[in-house]
């Protein structure tokens, strides 16, 4: 078939090629090397991925849906590493029936509707879970005197609601909250910590993205007061490795939230390797390393997978609306177990209802681990300490 005469269905991935280039690069490649093991084309369609930048910003990424919905090929749209432009978006998108995919972005609003029209599905960790999880790793770690420090967003006031209630559940106590907004500078970060250390706490939980991190991880280690920080994994969405020495990482003796599949530090198998080698032939990637924060790229391609298994299933019309209707279906219906780096996905989605909350969560708590950077910037997971029996 003639390239051009061949029809074309358009991925779009809207994500922030800025601020948090790294991850919406690592998305960009999981879609990519999912896509190439099938030639680019499904079903005698071309599949074309169309990239936007909403550079972390709701109403541009509203812009970018508006003209998804004017793109006859647009068949979905996967979003990035920022919750809030699917936050803000998640009505006009539930409206208007666009096809949405989620690789990181973690707010677990996300996935909720607020009726049974759910057009949003993930495959990334969900803070209805990972708040708890932070938390209860960290209790398990020996901790006793958490103190929370968060981004004051609605992805911060999530995890406070999730994260104390796991603190009450275990009967610790919080010995403080402090809020930081996107942007702060080192001695914004110094009077917050300041406060935090006079607490006296054995370990800061952090949420919040790579700039504030970077800045909080450095001025924590300066200050060197023998406090540790377990952090949510928005540090790793950016060149947080880079700008934070071994020395510093160790001296807060940082972790933070990962899902159970790496590269680095799992076992490897038949699957992992195909996937490696075809994603070095299609980039410059030549090491495992050289993948830019590697969750974007092992969650974007699970979900790429479990989407092409999707569109597979169904017989495609030529009608927009019910093509996108027919894979929304699929999706809640996967006939065939899906071969994936993190797990293999047996049914990963269902419909969803009020009653079934998590229907459109194809990874549970069972799938995270905590991990840290060692000495090369890479991730190593860390085997899950359960002896609080969790």
């Amino acid at each position: 078939v003639n390239a051009n005469s061949q029809p074309t269905l358009n991925i779009h991935l809207d994500a922030d090629f800025t601020t948090m280039k790294a991850a919406a690069q690592a998305i960009e490649l999981g879609i990519q090397t999912a896509l190439s093991e099938e030639d680019n084309q499904v079903n005698g369609y071309r599949i074309k991925l169309i990239k936007k930048n909403h550079r972390g910003n709701s109403r541009r990424s509203a812009k970018h849906l508006k003209q998804y919905i004017e793109d006859d090929n647009a068949i979905t749209v996967f979003g990035g590493l920022h919750s809030p432009p699917l936050l803000s978006n998640k009505a006009f998108i539930n409206q208007h029936q666009i096809l949405t995919l989620v690789p990181w972005a973690a707010a677990g609003p996300i996935t909720r509707s607020d009726n049974s029209d759910n057009w949003i599905f993930r495959l990334s960790i969900d803070d209805s879970n990972a708040g708890k999880f932070i938390i209860s790793q960290s209790l398990n770690q020996g901790f006793k005197r958490p103190y929370l420090l968060l981004e004051n967003t609605g992805w911060g006031q999530s995890n406070l609601k999730k994260m104390s209630q796991m603190l009450q559940e275990s009967n610790v106590k919080t010995i403080g909250v402090k809020r930081f907004n996107w942007g702060l500078n080192n001695s914004q970060a110094r009077l917050l910590l300041h406060d935090i250390v006079a607490a006296k706490p054995d370990v800061v939980v952090f949420v919040g993205n790579a700039p504030e991190g970077i800045i909080f991880a450095k001025q924590l280690a300066a200050l060197n007061p023998g406090i540790a920080m377990r952090s949510h994994w928005g540090i790793t969405g950016g060149n947080f490795a880079n700008q934070v020495t071994i020395t510093e990482r160790n001296t807060i003796d940082l972790q933070f939230i990962q899902t159970k599949f790496s590269f680095i530090s799992s076992p490897q198998t038949e699957k992992s390797r195909q996937v490696f080698n075809m994603l070095k032939q299609i980039s410059s990637i030549s090491t495992p390393q050289d993948i830019p924060a590697t969750t974007g790229f092992i969650h974007a391609y699970d979900l790429t997978r479990v989407f092409i298994s999707a569109l597979k299933q169904i017989q495609l019309t030529g009608n927009k609306a019910s093509d996108r209707r027919l894979l929304h279906q699929a999706l809640e219906n996967l006939q065939e177990p899906v071969k994936g780096l993190i797990k293999s996905y047996d049914k990963p989605f269902s419909a969803y209802s009020s009653m079934q909350p998590n229907a459109h969560e194809a990874l549970t708590d069972k799938d995270y681990r905590m991990g840290f950077y060692d000495d090369n910037n890479a991730v190593q997971l860390i085997e899950l300490n359960n002896k609080l029996g969790n």
